[in-house]
């Protein structure tokens, strides 16, 4: 994949995004989207890649402790199929284990209220997973001859 990377961290009421740089360096809070139907959803998404040039999509896989997929693992491959159907985009996936209760933590210790932590979490957590992404394919690059 090349150019911007969208990370996308699935939830049933809201969808925390982040966003790449260009060069897959960096990864940064983008939004949060209100989940709320299909059509609505998917025109968000076709607007959102268009206007930030995104090359490709990361969503969140919830595994459990020991690397087991459940029923939220399923839940997040089908939306990934989804948006790759109403994008064209190419889809990959991340370990999200733990992304939240390290967003939650981060918000807690700056001192946020309980609103503000909400309102920033799912975006800080695709953050966190987007970013744990492009280090690891970047340190893949650097060890690949």
């Amino acid at each position: 994949m090349t150019g911007r990377l969208l990370g996308v961290d699935t939830g049933t009421k809201r969808v925390g995004l982040a966003i790449s740089d260009p060069d897959q360096i960096v990864a940064s809070p983008l939004a949060t989207l209100e989940r709320r139907d299909a059509t609505s959803d998917a025109r968000y998404f076709r607007d959102l890649v268009a206007r930030e040039g995104v090359g490709g999509i990361i969503v969140g896989l919830p595994l459990h402790t020991d690397g087991r997929e459940g029923v939220k693992a399923a839940e997040a491959r089908a939306y990934a199929k989804w948006l790759g159907e109403i994008t064209g985009l190419p889809v990959e996936f991340a370990d999200e284990r733990f992304t939240t209760v390290q967003a939650e933590s981060a918000l807690w210790e700056a001192g946020l209220t309980h609103q503000r932590r909400k309102s920033r979490r799912d975006r800080l957590a695709a953050q966190i997973m987007l970013q744990a992404y492009l280090d690891h394919a970047s340190a893949k690059r650097r060890s690949t001859p």
